[in-house]
């Protein structure tokens, strides 16, 4: 069987459309697609190996910049003293 092929519970190995389908996992991942964007999200994971790995590394990621990257208050002190060397080099 070649790699492309699709038997009863296997996904193919090789995407036909590698940056359109990453494009729309993109766009699913980013609420852009809505319901019908969950149905075919879901048709595509079935299918497609090189989809469901984008789209579990891609989760991941997105998952550890959303719980590191939380906004911290600047310090006064901080904020002042850039404030300053700004105007200076002005």
């Amino acid at each position: 069987m070649e790699n492309n092929e699709l038997s009863s519970n296997t996904r193919k190995l090789e995407c036909s459309d590698v940056s359109k389908c990453f494009q729309l996992l993109e766009s699913i991942l980013d609420g852009d697609m809505g319901e019908e964007g969950k149905d075919v999200l879901k048709e595509k994971l079935a299918k497609c190996q090189p989809c469901f790995e984008h789209y579990h590394l891609e989760q991941a990621i997105r998952e550890v910049l959303k719980n590191k990257c939380t906004k911290q208050p600047c310090p006064e002190k901080l904020a002042d003293s850039i404030r300053q060397m700004i105007q200076e080099i002005k």
